[in-house]
């Protein structure tokens, strides 16, 4: 059974979402501060950790920024009251997987949750010359060296690949990547495919601009 920790300074919040989560088949650790959410996750080991943001003795952020640095696979949802692009841009800078505005429903929220952990577990090897995509530890290595990607960009890179030949829109690159309910603009998918092509060196033209509509995987032959 998948166990989930739940950290909100909210009560009420809390016991709805973990309602939610029991019926879906999960274990519930909560957490009511930031502070205890460290002792929890260090106490117990979980597979995915929901956050809010805005919470007493260490914020959401802090945390999430601890839990990268100490357990470096554990899948991160972020839940804030904040909606502003630059809030959610640097959530996932310190790598959040997935960012939840309040007020969200706690079906969306489970919804969320299944995906990601279904993402994590799939387990696959993609490979494609000297770039090797290793989906057991969501790392990429280019030419035997590992590529430093946040959550996104891997995930991003990771759809593309998997759909390669496929022209996708920004919006549908939103919607699959960051979610329909998002509040993230087209600026943020831009953003993201000019870091991983950065990032992916002498391979960045594997990510092809498609004029007037978005973009697509495609490996030079």
């Amino acid at each position: 059974m998948k166990k989930i920790l739940l950290c909100d300074d909210e009560e009420r919040i809390r016991d709805i979402v973990k309602d939610f989560l029991i019926n879906e088949g999960y274990m519930v650790v909560e957490a009511k501060d930031g502070e205890e959410a460290l002792e929890k996750i260090n106490d117990e080991e979980v597979d995915l950790a929901i956050l809010d943001v805005m919470m007493p003795k260490l914020d959401g952020w802090v945390v999430c920024k601890e839990i990268r640095r100490l357990w470096k696979k554990t899948p991160i949802i972020m839940l804030t009251a904040k909606g502003e692009e630059v809030d959610e841009l640097y959530g996932f800078e310190i790598g959040a997987d997935e960012y939840i505005v309040k007020p969200f429903k706690p079906s969306i929220l489970v919804a969320r949750v299944n995906a990601l952990l279904r993402r994590v577990s799939r387990g696959s090897i993609y490979l494609d010359e000297d770039l090797i995509i290793n989906d057991d530890f969501h790392e990429v290595k280019l030419e035997g060296e590992l590529i430093d990607l946040s959550p996104k960009e891997y995930e991003l890179l990771l759809f593309l690949y998997e759909n390669m030949g496929n022209v996708f829109s920004r919006k549908q690159l939103l919607d699959k990547i960051w979610g329909l309910d998002s509040f993230v603009t087209d600026r943020t998918v831009d953003t993201h495919i000019n870091r991983l092509r950065i990032k992916l060196n002498n391979k960045r033209n594997y990510i092809k601009t498609v004029r007037g509509f978005g973009y697509k995987f495609e490996v030079d032959k």
